[in-house]
């Protein structure tokens, strides 16, 4: 599995992505404005994002807006199955059991991901720390 860290501070414009299916860890550490949240989801949802972990501040929000970012994306229709976008929200747990889940359990019904996207919504980037964070979280507890 391949994974990206891609660091967003409130406000940004975020960067072209291209379309491909993947799977985002959506990880806010920072308040942002309801319109900017709306922005990010859309282009999260265009640039063929298949699945949202959402993790930090807001993160019930974050959920909820890429779920209807999909919406909209099909004027509230029938959503075709390699369309649909999966979502799950991790408030109350620890940053690593968000990224356990989505690396063990984040998939998609229609569609292989093979690429994961850390979105580190924050005012400073910190790249090395999310990524070896996500890395260990990977690791299953070995048993007695």
């Amino acid at each position: 599995m391949s994974v990206r860290y891609i660091h967003l501070r409130p406000e940004e414009p975020p960067p072209s992505l291209g379309p491909a299916p993947f799977r985002a860890i959506i990880v806010t550490e920072a308040c942002s404005s309801e319109a900017w949240r709306e922005r990010v989801t859309e282009w999260l949802v265009e640039s063929g994002r298949l699945y949202a972990v959402t993790w930090g501040l807001d993160c019930e929000a974050w959920h909820d807006s890429v779920d209807a970012a999909n919406l909209r994306e099909f004027e509230y229709g029938d959503i075709p199955d390699d369309r649909f976008v999966m979502t799950t929200w991790h408030s109350n747990e620890p940053l690593s059991e968000a990224y356990w889940f989505a690396g063990q359990c984040a998939f998609h019904p229609a569609v292989e991901l093979e690429r994961t996207m850390i979105i580190h919504l924050s005012d400073e980037p910190r790249e090395s720390e999310m990524l070896q964070t996500f890395n260990e979280s990977q690791a299953l507890p070995k048993g007695d």
